[in-house]
């Protein structure tokens, strides 16, 4: 490319210089930050659960914030709860989900499993031992229904 333009750079000034609407679908690509053509970011799992208010109960126990607690109408109540840090939400409820309580299971990332124990633990919840797996650390527990829960610690992850 001497004296030249780099290709890249050539799309990138059209692109600038093109009103929004002419420019072409193709080239219309969201930078990716791990795969794909842009992020897709899990927002809310639901989890079956028998009793509402006990489950809400259990989850704030653990330490999730209750973020919403609706009765939509006489058959849906939606109760959203956000674990600590956590940018995907768990949503419990009535008319929420067909899947039988006990059914459900999430993994989640801590950056501590011996501290996450002492925190279930602590809040009087049974968790097991500290799993050490040469891909991470691993703490297993469930909530009253029975839906299982697997905390784990690792290193680094490839997008962070």
């Amino acid at each position: 490319m001497p004296g030249g333009t780099p290709a890249g750079a050539r799309v990138a000034v059209l692109m600038c210089a093109l009103p929004p609407r002419l420019v072409p679908m193709s080239l219309k690509v969201v930078t990716p930050s791990y795969g794909g053509t842009m992020d897709w970011k899990i927002e809310l799992i639901p989890v079956p659960v028998t009793d509402v208010d006990r489950a809400k109960a259990f989850y704030q126990k653990v330490g999730f914030n209750a973020d919403h607690d609706h009765r939509v109408h006489e058959s849906l109540r939606f109760v959203q709860l956000t674990p600590p840090g956590s940018a995907c939400s768990i949503v419990i409820g009535e008319g929420i989900t067909d899947k039988t309580p006990g059914t459900q299971e999430i993994q989640v990332v801590v950056a501590d499993a011996e501290a996450a124990r002492r925190q279930l633990l602590d809040a009087g919840v049974d968790a097991s031992e500290v799993d050490v797996q040469p891909w991470g650390n691993f703490v297993y527990f469930g909530d009253p229904d029975g839906n299982r829960w697997s905390l784990q610690e690792i290193e680094s992850r490839p997008n962070g």
